[in-house]
């Protein structure tokens, strides 16, 4: 994908921020459509071809939790960035589990979403060329199909579990910081203040090792986690 030919939408129904967007986005070689509502948003995206969606979670006809979750429904590669003032961890936890790979908070610099928006188009084209299956042992990720199995068994995980897994799939065999982590599968610098990291792990722990009697993901203390084989303790 070339990244300047890229074409986003964005669903915002402030006009003065959606008007900033738009400049902002052209500017940088961007091209960028605006919905000003939720309705507007899904019908446009049903309509074209997008490379990129940035929400609001506040918005009319529509809100933003439920368009994602609809978007996801339809295409689970395309790169969702929620940009609002809701801030809390519940807040980003139920933007997460909706399907969206980023959460910025307004206000916000423009530099600053410019540097996620090519972080996540960047990913989407590595994975386009790049390997298909991820496994480990019993565990095999489709990046293609997002198809998640363990034993034969069918996993289901939000997008953003998937995407915590895959990462741990990447690196098996090496500890990953809570910074790594936080810089590849949310693409922000790691807060100190949130748990929302251990949170995401703890989720899938008990979607992947819960009904399994071998444990595939490990706490390494001082380090972080790591995906590894289990030994048996003589």
């Amino acid at each position: 994908m070339n990244q300047l030919n890229a074409r986003i939408l964005v669903v915002e129904d402030e006009p003065k921020v959606a008007s900033f967007l738009k400049r902002g986005l052209e500017e940088n070689g961007y091209s960028c459509d605006i919905a000003y509502d939720g309705l507007t948003g899904r019908k446009m995206f049903e309509a074209g071809i997008f490379d990129l969606i940035i929400l609001d979670i506040n918005l009319p006809l529509k809100n933003g939790i439920e368009l994602c979750k609809e978007i996801r429904h339809n295409n689970q590669k395309i790169p969702v960035i929620m940009l609002t003032a809701l801030g809390t961890t519940e807040d980003k936890l139920i933007g997460f589990d909706s399907g969206a790979d980023d959460y910025i908070l307004k206000p916000f610099e423009f530099r600053e979403l410019l540097a996620r928006i090519r972080s996540l188009l960047k990913r989407i084209s590595i994975t386009e060329t790049g390997e298909d299956i991820l496994s480990f042992l019993d565990l095999e990720v489709n990046l293609n199909t997002y198809e998640v199995t363990r034993g034969g068994k069918n996993i289901e995980l939000t997008q953003k579990e998937f995407a915590l897994l895959a990462f741990l799939l990447r690196n098996k065999g090496r500890a990953v910081s809570r910074n790594e982590i936080a810089e590849n599968v949310w693409d922000i610098n790691f807060d100190t203040g949130t748990n929302i990291i251990d949170v995401y792990v703890n989720f899938l722990r008990k979607k992947v090792d819960r009904f399994f009697t071998k444990k595939l993901i490990h706490t390494q203390t001082g380090v972080g986690y790591i995906l590894k084989e289990e030994k048996n303790e003589i």
